[in-house]
């Protein structure tokens, strides 16, 4: 069955890359199989679009997706939105900005619950990004939660990343603080039809002229107005550019893939550490009055039991 989703996925089909993308969320038996299938994809632009909460990330990617289907491309989004605190599900509010697009043919959306994950992302973000590559879109848009500083880890997984920000974001000298604005490529000032854009924008130029960016790339502020379809054309044009400056570039993708190499063996390193043990441990430990969390750390069944059977295999 799973060779069968493979191929209807490489196909293009979109029920077998849904289904796909289920599997491996769920790591369902066997899920591993289909990502090791997976051929390598260097077409499909990836597009983190990342910024504090209000900036209009959701409004823009429509527009960005109206736009690309005009020109007609191929567009998927994985948009990641926060946690239900019940079930851990999607909390689905954004996506009804893009309900006119569920149904285009030239068009995927999914999202993923954020499950507790700092950075503004999701656990398998980095697997359903290869899965959507591998079913041949012309871009992949990647949406993080909007959590505002902390949102860094997309760098980790776009190949260009774009900072929605908006005229009251702050002043340049709270912009050079934010972490955020280091993980840009593209700046985009949103709702640039507000008082102080202007002078906010021009801040902004001064800041990212500082920066040095790999290839001798020049990060391009670009104000917009996503409700109006304002400036959407030169976020495109932006991003193809970016693309093609940082195409071959083998330190950057060396460094890329480092890092989501590193991400993946963190979290299967971490996936048999079961929290409520953990709490049990320590509660009886409080018990008995000799609770150290460094001591602890070393000397829990948690880890030592896992270090004995890795030694043992």
């Amino acid at each position: 069955m799973y060779q069968e989703l493979l191929t209807g996925l490489l196909n293009g089909d979109i029920r077998s890359l849904a289904r796909c993308i289920s599997l491996v969320e769920n790591e369902a038996a066997g899920y591993e199989s289909i990502l090791e299938q997976l051929p390598g994809n260097n077409h499909t632009k990836v597009v983190g679009v990342t910024g504090p909460p209000g900036a209009g990330k959701s409004t823009l990617v429509n527009a960005l997706i109206t736009s690309l289907l005009e020109a007609d491309k191929s567009v998927a989004i994985i948009a990641v939105d926060p946690s239900s605190p019940f079930n851990f599900g999607a909390l689905l509010g954004d996506r009804i900005r893009m309900g006119q697009h569920f149904n285009h043919p030239k068009v995927f959306i999914r999202s993923m619950a954020s499950r507790g994950a700092l950075g503004g992302l999701s656990p398998k973000i980095i697997e359903v990004s290869d899965l959507v590559k591998a079913a041949g879109f012309d871009y992949l848009f990647i949406e993080t939660v909007g959590v505002g500083q902390s949102e860094v880890e997309v760098a980790g997984v776009a190949d260009t990343t774009v900072v929605v920000v908006v005229p009251e974001a702050g002043d340049e000298i709270q912009t050079m603080k934010a972490g955020l604005m280091e993980i840009a490529d593209i700046f985009v000032v949103n709702k640039a039809d507000r008082e102080q854009a202007d002078i906010f924008a021009k801040n902004l130029r001064l800041l990212a002229h500082t920066k040095h960016q790999p290839g001798g790339w020049e990060i391009p502020v670009i104000k917009s107005v996503a409700i109006q379809n304002t400036g959407i054309t030169d976020i495109i044009h932006a991003v193809d550019a970016h693309h093609k400056a940082v195409t071959g570039q083998h330190q950057r993708q060396l460094i890329l893939l480092a890092d989501r190499a590193y991400q993946l063996i963190q979290h299967k390193r971490m996936k048999d550490i079961n929290k409520q043990l953990l709490m049990s441990e320590i509660q009886q430990l409080l018990e008995q009055n000799s609770f150290n969390l460094y001591r602890y750390i070393n000397e829990s069944s948690c880890f030592t039991q896992r270090g004995k059977e890795g030694k043992e295999a």
